[in-house]
């Protein structure tokens, strides 16, 4: 199956929170997405490895994604090492998309920045023919390397170098992050668990605001900001969009 773009989140919830107004963008248009988390979450305070699954399945379903797996790496221990690029390789030579997004380089988080890492270097190799790697059925992988990685902006705030209008598609992006019921909600006596950082009303508001703010920098109401190592270029001056101010 062959993505146009892939999202590739440490946790489950990550993507949700960060890209999933542009993964249902892409779906709008007819463009298939996918989403690999690398570990289950087991370390979150609150919910399960399996009530985190659940809970990205349903996700998936509300984004419209074609394709969603965990590659089942351990969270908090997982290393950027040779075992772990070749599963994400498989996962990039599986799908070959032509945009990846991923988890920025620093953050609050030490996995994110590790994730993102990881997901740099495994794209790199994934286009060196030398480096074998084999399907679900043991057949050779063809090397593919995608077209770009796009660091989505998490905990940390940075100044984007794209940003990308999610207006049409807000409210429906915000049904997948509350499709994580375990993590997020507003319930004042914590009846679901301790609470956390994530768990409260606050940090809610603050991922709106947030959107608000990235909305604001191309005079639109709501956007994803995303950061890249790598210029990004046009063919043509008609490939720009200008907002009226």
């Amino acid at each position: 199956m062959k993505l146009f773009v892939l999202a590739i989140g440490v946790h489950p919830d990550d993507v949700e929170l960060s890209a999933s107004g542009t993964l249902i963008n892409e779906v709008r248009k007819g463009n298939a997405a996918g989403v690999i988390d690398l570990t289950a979450g087991e370390l979150g305070t609150r919910g399960t490895a399996e009530t985190r699954a659940a809970e990205a399945a349903l996700a998936a379903t509300l984004m419209g994604l074609s394709a969603r797996e965990n590659l089942g790496m351990r969270d908090g221990f997982f290393k950027n090492d040779e075992e772990h690029q070749m599963k994400v390789i498989q996962a990039i030579r599986k799908y070959q998309p032509e945009v990846v997004l991923a988890n920025i380089l620093d953050d609050r988080h030490p996995d994110h920045g590790r994730a993102g890492r990881l997901v740099v270097d495994a794209a790199f190799l994934s286009g060196l023919s030398k480096i074998e790697t084999f399907d679900e059925n043991g057949a050779p992988q063809k090397r593919w390397r995608p077209k770009h990685v796009l660091h989505y902006i998490q905990d940390r705030f940075y100044e984007p170098d794209l940003v990308v209008d999610i207006t049409d598609v807000f409210e429906q992006r915000m049904e997948a992050i509350k499709a994580y019921g375990t993590q997020f909600h507003t319930n004042p006596d914590s009846s679901k668990g301790t609470q956390t950082y994530i768990s409260t009303p606050d940090f809610l508001e603050a991922l709106i605001s947030r959107s608000r703010l990235m909305g604001k920098r191309i005079g639109v109401k709501f956007a994803e900001g995303f950061v890249t190592q790598k210029n990004i270029g046009i063919k043509s001056l008609e490939d720009l969009v200008l907002n009226e101010t």
